[in-house]
């Protein structure tokens, strides 16, 4: 088996998708090295290990690149058999995997509509947010899913990483954009989950403190409304907020 200082991750400090591929390293207990892009300027790398869509994250093993991070956590789990993130249970599996495409599909453009919105349009994103927590609200309480600690079980597995990494940032748009998104009344099963994800030590060793994501969010907020307002912006700038949209919570980044 290769030794960890085989594989390299370029990735983005604030992006969840980044943060799902540092946390299932973490998990199997491989080292890595990292490399942080700039996702407005794309270093030689990032374009050379991923020409098609050339955004974050890409995990090099032995040079050879894997891309989108659903995929790369596939790659993973069937590369280092040890601390298993995937189902053993074929069934299991492929629910892991459509779950995982609802995140992708589903829940996380809603969120991003939340941030990206106001008014009556980011009203109703946030119904639609609702709509797909109830969704996960009846599967963990009365679908496949109930009884679990975790979706993967007893430890977090695929489908925990792929909606843990990306559901803290419910919690800052609610206090930058002063909407609700998780009501521990109205999703109470969820919402537990949530908690237990994030007081994991691998999880706290890979998501930046909350402080400086609302931080940042409260940057991007701003960006766009100068926008909206029709203050003046260079190119650079109107490119680099959308980008930074795209990473951090629309699911763009792979």
């Amino acid at each position: 088996m290769d030794p960890p200082s085989s594989l390299k991750l370029l990735g983005s400090w604030a992006d969840s998708h980044t943060h799902r591929v540092q946390l299932a390293l973490k998990l199997k207990g491989l080292g890595f090295e990292y490399q942080e892009e700039d996702v407005i300027n794309p270093s030689p790398a990032l374009l050379l290990h991923n020409p098609v869509y050339k955004k974050v994250p890409v995990l090099l093993h032995n040079d050879r690149p894997v891309v989108e991070s659903v995929v790369i956590l596939q790659y993973i789990d069937e590369t280092w058999a040890d601390n298993p993130i995937m189902p053993a249970d074929p069934f299991d599996r492929a629910l892991a995997r459509f779950w995982c495409h609802f995140a992708e599909d589903k829940l996380a453009p809603a969120v991003g509509a939340v941030f990206s919105s106001s008014g009556e349009g980011q009203k109703a994103a946030v119904d639609q947010v609702h709509d797909n927590l109830k969704l996960l609200e009846r599967e963990l309480r009365d679908g496949e899913f109930k009884g679990k600690r975790f979706f993967g079980g007893d430890k977090i597995g695929l489908l925990d990483i792929v909606l843990g990494c990306g559901s803290y940032w419910l919690a800052v748009f609610e206090e930058v954009m002063e909407v609700k998104l998780v009501d521990p009344g109205t999703f109470p099963a969820f919402h537990a989950w949530l908690k237990d994800f994030e007081e994991q030590n691998e999880v706290k060793e890979t998501i930046p403190a909350i402080d400086k994501l609302l931080e940042y969010a409260r940057g991007i907020r701003q960006m766009m409304l100068s926008l909206s307002n029709g203050t003046s912006t260079t190119a650079p700038a109107t490119a680099g907020t959308t980008s930074a949209i795209n990473v951090t919570v629309d699911g763009s980044s792979g």
